[in-house]
Order: structure tokens, then sequence, then C-alpha cells
């Protein structure tokens, strides 16, 4: 056994070091569902700063000490409250907000989203399966993005108003439609936060053909 660390060390400690890199410092992340349609698509695979919020013992939510501080708009990457299952959705709600949805339409601390350039286009839900969607550029308390609808799924388009507690954060994936977010959830505590995401890796269309989708490669997330 001691023969074997030996000749095998550098290989260990480069897979400690490795490890360590990606589950303190930057990670990556494949996307397997379309709930931040248009944004992120399904076979995208995106960069996730985790130090963008905090420095946290390696393997843990334990956080050592805070680096900054989530913002409305940051897409991120955190672990369900439900179930522990990793996510990527946007932050619509800080500590202290209160938010809501009328018909849709999101509500911050009272004031209404706009929606502008409004367009309907075929939408691909699964494997030679499309419906119609209506995206739309919502902005609502200083941010703004691209935001999905399915018209013709029942969804839950009305909730609140919440008032978000202390270190709480309201989660929202832009398809709104198909999301399993903080209306299913509830919010997400700080601690359970893994990283920020503004940025694509690679992508490949793994709905169709597979095949690399080479204008998504390194492309900035808005």
């Amino acid at each position: 056994m001691k023969t074997w660390l030996k000749t095998h060390r550098g290989t260990l400690v480069f897979v400690l070091c490795f490890g360590i890199f990606r589950t303190a410092i930057a990670d990556w992340n494949p996307i397997p569902s379309g709930s931040m349609r248009p944004t992120i698509l399904e076979g995208d695979v995106v960069f996730v700063n985790r130090l963008a919020y905090a420095i946290k013992v390696p393997l843990t939510d334990i956080e050592l000490t805070a680096l900054s501080e989530p913002q409305r708009g940051d897409i991120v990457t955190f672990s369900s409250p439900k179930d522990g299952t990793r996510l990527i959705k946007r932050i619509v709600a800080l500590p202290g907000d209160t938010v809501a949805m009328q018909g849709g339409v999101l509500l911050i601390n009272g004031v209404a989203a706009q929606y502008s350039q409004q367009t309907i286009l075929p939408e691909l839900v699964a494997r030679d399966l499309n419906m119609p969607a209506m995206r739309a550029t919502e902005s609502v308390a200083g941010t703004q993005r691209t935001v999905q609808f399915l018209p013709d799924v029942n969804a839950k388009r009305d909730f609140g108003p919440i008032q978000i507690a202390a270190d709480h954060y309201f989660m929202l994936g832009d398809n709104r439609d198909n999301s399993e977010d903080s209306r299913f959830i509830g919010s997400v505590p700080r601690h359970l936060l893994i990283g920020r995401t503004s940025r694509l890796l690679v992508s490949a269309d793994i709905l169709a053909n597979w095949m690399p989708r080479l204008e998504r490669f390194g492309q900035t997330l808005n």
C-alpha cells in the first residue's frame, strides 16, 4: 500500500486539488431542463463562480466569510431547500422585499413589472414537440431580462404577496410556466447558494441531434 501511494502520490495530489477547486472555487454545471429558457437551453454547460458570494468549507454549506451580497437579477445555482437537488434560477427578490404574481405579472414591493417586445413563436418543449410560446422583455426593480410564457400550460401564475425573510432569496425560472422554483420550493436561504453564473462554456443540442451549438460557446448570460 505504501509503495502504491508513493507511486501514485502525484495523481492523488492532483485529484485532491481538482476536487477542492470544483467544490470551493469554480465549477461547471450541465443544464438538463428548460426552466431557464430562453436564457439558458437544455444542453448548455454554464460556468459557476463559487466565490461570488462567500468562501465555504469544501464539500459543505458552511460559510467561512462573506465576499459579496447576491443581487436581484443574478443567475445562481443552489441546493433546493425541498430536497437538496441542484437547481439554477434567477434571483428576483431580496431579503426584506415583498414579492407577488398576478396573472403572470411579477410585482416587487408593489410595483408591477413591464413587459415589452412581446413575440409569439414555436417553442420546442420535448423531442419533436412544439407549442406556442410568448417571449417578452421583463423590466422591474431596476432589472431586465427576457422571459417566456407558455399560454397552453396550466401553470402557477398567481401567488403572494410574500415578504422575504432575512438571508433568504426568491428564485424564478425565466421560463415561467415550466419551472419548479420558489413558487413551489419556497425562498432559498443564503447558505444553500452555490455560486453565480454569467457565462456559458459549451453547448450541444441534446433535444435533437447532439450537435454542438458553436454560436453559444463562451456566450455571456444576461
